[in-house]
């Protein structure tokens, strides 16, 4: 994971990621992948140049066991800030949102402030449990 890039940042906490976010301005050439293996949403990027073939292929059956959900979050357009609470609820940071950016909710406690009119593109894990997926505080 580059976390040196100053355009890919990780929300940590007692030395555990609780987030990564992708600004809009990141580019890196071929395929990079940011989280790690133990990771239950993979999150990566591919930069290929015109006429660049990957070769056809399907996914596996792989039966997977996902203890939390991770989620990921795209910025359509508008601000959005985000939150950051630990494992006790307790705030420990907020980060602000622009068009484009991506974040990856891995841990941890989060909310939304919306600060412009906006729209987020949201990716997790199903299927989806209803009121049983989330615990409100």
């Amino acid at each position: 994971m580059n976390k040196n890039n100053s355009r890919i940042e990780c929300i940590t906490y007692e030395d555990e990621t609780y987030s990564l976010i992708i600004r809009d301005k990141y580019h890196n050439e071929g395929i990079e992948f940011f989280t790690p293996s133990n990771f239950s949403q993979q999150l990566g990027y591919m930069s290929h140049k015109s006429g660049h073939k990957i070769q056809p292929h399907f996914h596996n059956y792989a039966p997977r066991e996902v203890e939390y959900t991770q989620e990921v979050l795209l910025v359509k357009y508008g601000k959005v800030r985000v939150e950051f609470y630990n494992k006790k609820n307790e705030f420990f940071k907020s980060i602000l949102l622009d068009k484009g950016d991506l974040i990856l909710l891995a841990k941890g406690g989060h909310g939304f402030v919306f600060e412009e009119d906006s729209a987020l593109i949201e990716i997790k894990q199903g299927p989806y449990m209803g009121n049983e997926d989330k615990t409100r505080f």
